[in-house]
């Protein structure tokens, strides 16, 4: 995986393998993010073998429940993205089947994979997020549009990787946008556009890592600068004053702990132009591939790809709450 495998892999020692066991690394899925998925399943598969971990690849189809069942796990690392793999429905799967498993659980995964229902919970407790509405067939689009100050984002509120998102500044781009993002999901967003900076902050174990700013040319960070550009920019250190740094992971941590999530995921935050912070999702299943933001905050801190996917992995050993917190 490139820079994220440049140093030597040590492998796990033998009683950490041991108590490990047999791990699936189940990736792939059916969703509109299986591209994606392949790439972080494949990637942390690849990891978890350098380190010595007995791991079984799982690509899922729609025989899912044979598919985990035959392979006899011990614990599962989910490299699912999208519906079907984030939302709660294989996090509850592998709590029927009694499977540990990597990250958060069904209701959080559930939660925070709603942006409408993430955003409401925000509002209600105090929390930063842009002002947003769910848009409707009958939608007044030009008063909507001047409502939320002009500018918006469009977005499906059950997708990720910017799936179906789109910027848009007048009312018949918005219309269109609303129509490309329900051919994906039932339910549609938009939200004001925020100006400024744009930052992730990853989250392992309860700990908020160095902030990563992101910078692309397109009109967004949008799906072509994730995963195919070669020109977006990843700025770690993000160039924040260490009070603006220290308030970014803070928020980010909260955001995370509102929704139930746990082990791992990603907070993405925009600012705008006075330096104010606004939530945008948090993601439970963060990707892991040559252009993937986790490994890249983990590797300011020193962590290789491979101790980090250990790490993930290794929570689920000692949280008792991996199987049956619902």
């Amino acid at each position: 995986m490139g820079e994220q495998s440049e140093q030597i892999a040590v492998p796990v020692n033998a009683e950490l393998k041991s108590a490990l066991g047999r791990v699936g690394v189940l990736f792939g899925g059916q969703s509109s993010e299986r591209e994606i998925s392949l790439q972080t399943g494949n990637a942390v598969a690849h990891a978890l073998q350098k380190a010595g971990v007995e791991i079984v690849a799982i690509d899922l189809g729609s025989n899912a429940i044979d598919q985990i069942r035959q392979a006899n796990l011990d614990r599962a690392f989910i490299a699912l993205h999208g519906p079907g793999g984030e939302d709660g429905r294989m996090q509850a799967l592998l709590e029927f089947m009694t499977i540990p498993y990597t990250g958060s659980g069904v209701q959080a995964s559930a939660l925070a994979m709603d942006k409408l229902l993430s955003k409401q919970l925000w509002c209600g407790i105090g929390l930063p997020t842009p002002p947003f509405t769910v848009l409707q067939k009958n939608t007044d689009w030009s008063a909507t549009l001047a409502e939320l100050g002009g500018e918006v984002m469009v977005k499906p509120a059950h997708e990720g990787s910017s799936i179906g998102m789109a910027r848009v500044d007048s009312a018949d781009a918005m219309a269109a946008a609303f129509n490309h993002a329900a051919g994906y999901d039932a339910t549609v967003l938009a939200e004001s556009l925020i100006r400024g900076a744009e930052y992730t902050v990853a989250i392992i174990d309860g700990e908020a890592l160095p902030p990563i700013k992101l910078e692309t040319d397109n009109r967004f960070y949008d799906y072509e600068a994730k995963y195919i550009s070669e020109d977006t920019r990843y700025l770690c250190p993000c160039g924040l004053l260490e009070s603006q740094e220290l308030e970014l992971r803070h928020l980010a941590l909260q955001a995370f702990n509102s929704l139930g999530c746990k082990g791992w995921g990603r907070v993405d935050v925009m600012a705008d132009e006075s330096g104010n912070f606004y939530l945008l999702e948090v993601n439970t299943v963060p990707g892991m591939t040559s252009h993937s933001l986790v490994p890249m905050a983990a590797k300011a801190l020193g962590m290789s790809f491979e101790q980090l996917v250990v790490k993930i992995l290794s929570a689920t050993l000692n949280n008792s709450s991996a199987v049956g917190e619902g």
